[in-house]
């Protein structure tokens, strides 16, 4: 009987084991078809203080109880299991990351700050947390900033604080600072032998985008002027083999063989021209048809035209004529003349010798070099970048090439006939007996290098730049002189020079152009020849062509095409510029060219009203702007009657000089002063009346001869107008593109550009169609976070209705081979 219970318990248990609610299967069922069910948390049964009008039918989990892991085996974010889970991560890299801060030293960085904060919002931040420091300090700009402590604890304590602490959403995190000197005192030692006056200056590696940028470290000699050293271990000396050379920050693309390098650059072009074709469409009014090269460019892959190729320099080592080396230290802490390793928004300023640098000639090291070897012995400071104080900054060579040699590419630097050497320093607060001194001493050292090397480098003149603005670019009225060169006993083959100007000479296509310092000059000699004689035969130049040559610099586009064309006019901001294009005018015996000071937003308007509208009578504000070095035409030889003659704006803004008969007095200042008051006026005739006799003395200042000069011969008329504009790299002037576009005679436009980002945006607002009423502006309160190209969109859309040019051709021409950039040539006609 016993056995037949037992026999009879198990089958009762199997009768019993599959009864399963109907709810439980349906919910098992369920959860078998969407392995997703209930892995998420219901926001509405949390919103609903715990109730869900789904039920218990709700596919998402009403609390934590009922939350499943999901496939992956991850759980909700939102909920308190992968909170937990976060946490111990997250305790895990803050452990790994305490351990990786080196609590020997009290310099550290705070990385993650806002870059609107200065050193007292920095200050202020920490006090209100209870952070204590013994100095803070951040620059506007960048996003960190730099803490000293005075022991390891209040390190501690900063983390652990800082943990909890977010900057728009970012943690604030400490980091390690690598140090390096400024000077040296003598007096009681620090850790790392560092003194008194070795005012460190730290820098980190920003976040991981920037991990790859070099840092500047400590030098294990801190004797740099006495000779004394220091055996101390440099800290974090694995940061030093990430840290990139000079020659990777300089000449990015020198890895790559010289075909490559130009695919690169083609297939980045290629991507900005389709922006043009993107953004024209975006920007064209909804009322108006898209123009026929928007709706072609579908042909040809997005491109508003075809893009040409790519010209190759024929040159590509050693090719640059202008090389600005920066002044300060090296990340071992001694005094250079090189590259900065980076960007000081990152907190970079370490500075490299140049010397593998295959952009720069060899002279240009050679220069560089020799001036380094005088800064170590100098008693004067270099820059300090971070204090914004010390005396040298900056050095610059400059190279002019002879003419017989000048087409040939190889072995260049036997071909530089000419140097100047410019020395930007800043003389406040230092004494003037002192400095004249090391100027004095400079020039024997910069002439002795020159003598003694093999071979001898040319020298021809040295000019010094006195800049105490903090960045490094001077204004253009900055004041500059001229040091005479000494002359070395020893050594016959340098004579002694007193030089009086500060210029020299360089030659493209046979034309001799004189250069002063600041004057702008293609840095690759052979590659703008080819650039400019492309530039005038998609220009369709004839002898009844009038050239408006646009930032036309030291005038050599506009003199290496004067031969072709009837007339060029020239326009520059720059008066030595101005200055130099006169004189290389005269030089090579070119009298149908004019160069105009002046902005060219300021002077366009004018110089096109003048030059194209209807003949006024003689005696209006149209006469007051004539010819300046030609008058006629081509050839016409009779300088004593066509060189007295200039434009208002020549006489006010152009640099005084063996070319201008005038010298400023009362006259000119009233001129002047009624400019300035009518500068926004967009004709010059509208300041005219002004002021009584204001012509009058216009007239008087160019001894103007009505008896020798007529109407006609001032402003011959020309059926074809071409425009080359060749601007900065932030590109046109708005206003400048507003003229040309609304200027009906103009019809064929060369825009070069050395910045293709730019050129894209001016294209918009001059191809992009426009309605018969142009919107009025908005103000553009958010123009600050727009791109260029969202600028110029805005713009077009109020830009008054005119006829649109469009894009026909671009090319590119290579003139900076191992770097990024290349120069962009695009023919625009209507």
């Amino acid at each position: 009987m016993g056995e037949a219970m037992e026999a009879e318990t198990p089958a009762t248990e199997e009768i019993q084991a599959p009864v399963e609610t109907k709810e439980a299967l349906e919910k098992r069922k369920r959860e078998e078809e969407n392995p997703w069910r209930k892995t998420s948390l219901c926001s509405y049964f949390r919103r609903a203080a715990g109730s869900c009008s789904h039920g218990d039918a709700c596919r998402y989990a009403h609390g934590e109880e009922e939350l499943r892991p999901r496939p992956d085996n991850s759980w909700d974010p939102t909920s308190e299991r992968a909170k937990k889970l976060l946490k111990t991560e997250a305790g895990e890299d803050e452990e790994e990351e305490d351990k990786d801060v080196d609590f020997a030293t009290m310099e550290k960085c705070l990385v993650g700050l806002p870059r609107k904060w200065t050193s007292d919002s920095l200050k202020s931040f920490l006090d209100g947390n209870g952070i204590v420091c013994v100095s803070s300090k951040k620059k506007k700009g960048m996003t960190v900033g730099f803490v000293r402590f005075a022991d390891p604890e209040q390190i501690r304590t900063a983390i652990e604080i800082l943990k909890e602490k977010t900057s728009g959403g970012k943690q604030i995190k400490v980091a390690d600072a690598i140090r390096r000197f400024q000077g040296k005192k003598p007096g009681k030692e620090y850790p790392l032998g560092q003194t008194d006056e070795q005012l460190c200056q730290t820098q980190s590696i920003i976040d991981d985008s920037t991990s790859s940028m070099p840092s500047s470290v400590v030098d294990d000699d801190a004797g740099e002027n006495d000779g004394s050293t220091h055996n101390n271990s440099l800290p974090a000396e694995g940061l030093i083999s990430k840290a990139r050379s000079v020659c990777d920050v300089v000449t990015p693309l020198a890895y790559m063989p010289y075909n490559e390098q130009l695919e690169h650059k083609k297939n980045s072009l290629l991507q900005t021209l389709k922006r043009l074709t993107r953004n024209a469409r975006k920007a064209c009014p909804d009322s108006i048809s898209l123009p026929e090269w928007i709706l072609k460019s579908r042909d040809i892959g997005g491109l508003p035209c075809k893009l040409e190729g790519i010209i190759e320099s024929p040159l590509i080592n050693g090719y640059r004529n202008k090389c600005e080396f920066s002044v300060g230290y090296s990340s071992q802490g001694k005094r250079t003349v090189g590259f900065m390793l980076g960007n000081f928004r990152e907190g970079i300023t370490a500075v490299e010798e140049p010397i593998n640098c295959p952009n720069v000639s060899e002279i240009s090291c050679k220069f560089a070099l020799i001036f380094q070897e005088f800064l170590e012995s100098s008693v004067l400071p270099v820059w300090n970048r971070i204090e914004n104080h010390g005396f040298w900054r900056q050095f610059t060579v400059r190279e002019g090439r002879s003419p017989s040699q000048v087409a040939v590419a190889d072995s260049l630097d036997n071909q530089i006939a000419e140097v100047m050497l410019i020395i930007q320093v800043c003389s406040s607060d230092v004494d003037e007996k002192i400095m004249q001194s090391e100027f004095k001493r400079m020039v024997q050292v910069l002439v002795r290098g020159a003598a003694t090397s093999s071979p001898t480098l040319p020298l021809t003149t040295v000019v010094v730049q006195d800049h105490k603005g903090i960045s490094n670019v001077a204004p253009a009225d900055c004041p500059m002189f001229v040091l005479p060169l000494a002359e070395v006993e020893e050594h016959s083959c340098l004579e002694k020079v007193h030089a009086t100007e500060a210029r020299i000479n360089d030659y493209i296509n046979n034309l001799r152009f004189c250069l002063s310092p600041t004057a702008f000059f293609q840095v690759n000699t052979l590659a703008a020849e080819k650039l400019y004689s492309l530039a005038g035969d998609w220009a369709d130049l004839n002898s009844d062509t009038l050239l408006f040559d646009v930032c036309c610099g030291t005038g050599t586009i506009g003199l290496t095409l004067a031969h072709r064309v009837g007339m060029v006019v020239g326009i520059e901001m720059n008066s030595s510029a101005v200055s130099d294009a006169n004189r290389n005018a005269e030089i090579n015996g070119i009298t149908n060219c004019r160069f105009v000071c002046g902005k060219a937003e300021d002077v366009i308007g004018p110089l096109l009203k003048e030059y194209l509208d209807e003949l006024q009578p003689h005696g209006t504000s149209s006469d007051l702007s004539t010819t300046n070095g030609m008058v006629g035409g081509k050839g016409d030889g009779n300088k004593e009657e066509n060189d007295t003659t200039t434009t208002v704006t020549d006489i006010t803004t152009s640099d005084t000089g063996p070319e201008n008969d005038c010298p400023k007095d009362k006259d000119t200042e009233q001129i002047q002063e009624i400019l300035k008051d009518n500068s926004n006026d967009n004709n010059i005739s509208s300041f005219s009346e002004s002021s009584s006799g204001f012509e009058e003395k216009v007239q008087e200042k160019v001894d103007f001869d009505k008896k020798k000069v007529t109407d006609g011969a001032l402003r011959p008329q020309f059926k074809n107008i071409v425009a080359i504009v060749d601007p900065p790299r932030v590109g046109l002037h708005p206003i400048v593109i507003k003229t040309i576009r609304t200027h009906h005679r103009l019809r064929r436009l060369v825009y070069i550009s050395c910045n293709p980002e730019s050129l894209v945006a001016n294209a918009i607002e001059l191809c992009t169609p426009t309605a018969d009423k142009p919107e009025k502006s908005k103000g553009n309160k958010r123009w600050r976070s727009m791109s260029n190209a969202g600028l110029a969109r805005q713009r077009a859309k109020s830009m008054p209705n005119s006829e649109p040019f469009r894009p026909v051709r671009a090319v590119a021409v290579d003139l900076f081979p191992h770097t990024q950039h290349c120069e962009m040539v695009m023919l625009l006609e209507r």
